[in-house]
């Protein structure tokens, strides 16, 4: 197989926070965007949903935004409702 070279414009401070969280995940940034090509023709398209948010979402973000219907909780209450240890 061949290989091709690429070059990509990114963000600097979100480049240098991806391949710290790659390299914790022990890849390098080539191999995960290698990864998602794969998963590109996999999936005949992005291996995600991407789609406009509904109407109940978009409230919900504005009231997130505002500070409304939300409540500051602890990691130890996450996982007490989740039922984690």
């Amino acid at each position: 197989m061949h290989k091709v070279q690429t070059s990509l414009r990114l963000d600097e401070d979100k480049f240098k926070e991806a391949k710290e969280i790659l390299g914790q995940l022990g890849m390098n940034f080539t191999e995960a965007v290698n990864i998602f090509t794969s998963m590109i023709i996999a999936k005949q398209g992005l291996p995600f949903e991407v789609i406009l948010p509904n109407e109940e979402t978009i409230q919900a973000m504005r009231d997130i935004r505002a500070k409304r219907n939300s409540k500051e909780v602890t990691l130890d209450e996450l996982k007490s409702e989740m039922g984690v240890d």
